[in-house]
């Protein structure tokens, strides 16, 4: 399997694919020939933005020149057939959203088994990048997460990798939740004893389960303190 773990797919809305850091031509290099599509979503019962966001993002591959056999939408409608759709893929996109209820879903179809003889091109999105880890940090999102006993801030990943990473650092490193700064005071803290890669939008990590290569601004956070580690454009192995 070779994979790239986005901070974010598209040019904002706009069936693109965003050509920051080259991200655009790798994809296009990895996914020659006719493809067999499937698009995971992380809410399955969000039936109208599943369409709308998995019909944007064909749109964005067709628009990057990569040709599309067959293009399926796994979510509540279909995933009894989660394993033949799986199987009859050799591109699968894991949908960006919120991180518990894709990873719940994910455990509900058995995804982490169902991939494990995945050989093809995988592309996550935002979420979709953070369930690929072995353990996934779930930063809170949502109001009161970050207050809630019961919310677990460490889940069961996919195991595509061992990289925790946490995206659109560019558009959140300022925000607060709950009354708390999201970094200084939620992430930091969580980080102690773990790694986390912040991506900025336009970057990402690309591997093979050997390698990985980290692609555009990134920071490292680990053990309480947060230090940038690449710049725009620069690509390093990690």
């Amino acid at each position: 399997m070779f994979y790239f773990l986005t901070s974010s797919l598209l040019k904002g809305r706009c069936p693109v694919m965003d050509d920051t850091n080259d991200l655009a031509d790798e994809v296009a290099y990895r996914c020659q020939g006719e493809r067999h599509c499937l698009f995971i979503c992380a809410d399955p019962s969000s039936l109208e933005g599943n369409d709308r966001f998995g019909d944007t993002v064909k749109a964005a591959l067709e628009n990057a020149g990569i040709r599309l056999a067959s293009y399926h939408i796994l979510d509540s409608r279909n995933e009894q057939d989660s394993q033949e759709l799986v199987k009859g893929s050799d591109l699968v996109i894991l949908a960006g959203g919120h991180v518990p209820t894709q990873n719940a879903f994910f455990r509900r179809l058995g995804l982490r088994d169902l991939m494990g003889s995945f050989r093809g091109t995988l592309i996550g999105i935002s979420a979709g990048t953070m369930n690929c880890a072995g353990i996934v940090y779930a930063q809170p999102e949502l109001e009161g997460e970050s207050l809630d006993g019961d919310y677990l801030r460490f889940l069961p990943g996919l195991g595509i990798t061992q990289t925790k990473i946490i995206p659109h650092y560019n558009d959140t490193k300022d925000l607060t939740l709950d009354g708390k700064r999201l970094f200084e005071d939620i992430t930091l803290p969580d980080s102690i004893g773990h790694r986390f890669y912040a991506l900025c939008d336009g970057s990402y990590i690309m591997g093979d389960g050997s390698m990985e290569m980290l692609c555009g601004e990134a920071y490292l956070i680990e053990d309480g303190s947060i230090c940038r580690i690449s710049s725009p454009g620069e690509k390093k192995y990690i």
